[in-house]
């Protein structure tokens, strides 16, 4: 791995429990250097040291016989024995010709115990032109300190990356948004929960995959190139395809492939990949995002609804343990079935809004300024519904809930509902005030 990549230039000082010592740099340089340069300045005198010493600041392979976390969860097998144990300095800490020092591995810390008498003078020594972020792998006897502490008792260390850039203070290092967004590799160092976030990810999309196969579906890819954008109203990211000379889209969804390989004979199919749409961007929005696609011949909006409730609660039970999840302080109840509400319920529930007693897009429009909700002057009805929804029900929409029956100025390729042609068979489910997904059934009339 490239070190410098994991660092952030942002910020400066040193992570960890507690305030460690500055290893000191060359003559006339402060144990702590004040700025950002001053502190690779050190860095790099020290990796300069190692390179005249005939060391190499950037090791290679480092067999491992056990984890961080195997080591700290089998503690009292494994007390007593040797074992080979890698990963990143959070802290050092000096006292005399003992030094202590945290590796972080795989999300875990194991402490070292490092003593010259067991190490030797020579091996000791290289301690001195290490900094907190290096790679270190290590060779020791699983032990507990005076303290009680579970460590390492260190025998031999070997530098596998010299970090030339500083962590962040772990107080006031790394706590902007954007910033932990855009290096999101040094946020996983300094911010542990961080991590768990990745792996619940991971266990996510895993579940989706065997929750679908179980069910018959087909796992496919298809185009990230389209010769035009379709399958979503957004705006697409366009490139150009320099051997046949022609503008080609992003793909802002995979809809119109899927949909074509229904009409090709498979009943049952599903994508997992990467959108594009070159639009807002926030830590809410982003330009590139993963989606979930699944299409199934002969069904409708209702089992799609039941499909998506218990992948839901599949997910959740994989993930979790249970179906009852607590979000950011909120209780949220994910067990089948959700509950099913359409728009027009909702606004007049949570707004006051009687939309079933509104029939001209000008009364649409007064209704929301009477409303305080802002809409433009040639909105009609299914857009003046759609925009109350969101201004002023989506936040009330805490536990799981499906909103059906949506506006079909809003939902292209939906199947107009039968009894009122204002209205598609749509669904949106929402959770803790957000739309987590989105499905209809298709409109199948060509000419529609």
């Amino acid at each position: 791995m490239e070190p410098d990549a994991t660092m952030t230039p942002a910020a400066h000082g040193n992570s960890g429990p507690a305030r460690p010592e500055q290893p000191a740099g060359p003559a006339g340089a402060p144990e702590q250097p004040a700025d950002l340069n001053d502190q690779i300045a050190v860095r790099m005198d020290k990796r300069r040291r190692l390179l005249e010493a005939g060391l190499s600041p950037y090791g290679g392979r480092f067999e491992r016989t056990h984890t961080a976390g195997e080591i700290l969860d089998r503690f009292s097998e494994l007390e007593g024995s040797t074992v080979r144990v890698a990963g990143r300095l959070r802290s050092i800490r000096r006292q005399g010709k003992v030094t202590f020092a945290d590796l972080q591995d795989g999300g875990r810390r194991i402490q070292l115990f490092c003593r010259v008498n067991t190490m030797g003078e020579q091996s000791y020594g290289l301690l001195d032109v290490l900094d907190i972020g290096d790679i270190v792998g290590v060779s020791g006897q699983v032990m507990r300190t005076r303290t009680g502490q579970e460590s390492v008792e260190v025998q031999t260390v070997e530098l596998l990356a010299k970090a030339l850039r500083p962590l962040p203070e772990k107080w006031h290092g790394l706590k902007d948004v954007e910033l932990r967004y855009r290096q999101r590799y040094v946020d996983l160092i300094v911010n542990p929960d961080v991590r768990d976030v990745f792996v619940a990810r991971s266990k996510a999309v895993a579940a989706i995959r065997r929750f679908l196969g179980e069910r018959g579906f087909l796992e496919v890819e298809t185009p990230m190139l389209n010769p035009i954008p379709g399958g979503a109203n957004a705006r697409p990211f366009i490139t150009h395809h320099n051997a046949l000379d022609m503008d080609l889209y992003m793909r802002i969804a995979p809809e119109l492939y899927l949909k074509r390989l229904l009409v090709g004979g498979f009943d049952k199919v599903f994508e997992i990949g990467k959108n594009f749409r070159n639009e807002g961007i926030s830590t809410k929005h982003n330009p590139e995002y993963t989606a979930v696609e699944v299409y199934e011949a002969y069904a409708d909006a209702r089992d799609m609804m039941r499909l998506t409730e218990e992948l839901f609660a599949y997910v959740a039970k994989e993930v979790t343990g249970g179906t009852v999840i607590t979000y950011q302080g909120t209780r949220i109840d994910l067990t089948p079935p959700w509950p099913r509400l359409s728009m027009m319920d909702a606004v007049a529930r949570y707004a006051g809004a009687d939309f079933a007693q509104i029939h001209s897009d000008e009364e649409a429009r007064r209704l929301a300024a009477e409303k305080g909700v802002e809409v433009p002057k040639d909105a009609t009805w299914g857009q003046v519904l759609a925009e109350l929804f969101e201004e002023l029900v989506e936040p009330y929409l805490i536990q799981p809930v499906f909103i059906v029956d949506y506006p079909v100025e809003i939902s292209p390729l939906a199947k107009r509902k039968s009894d009122d042609p204002r209205l598609t068979d749509r669904f949106e489910p929402y959770i803790n005030g957000w739309e987590v997904a989105n499905g209809f059934s298709e409109l199948n009339d060509p000419v529609d």
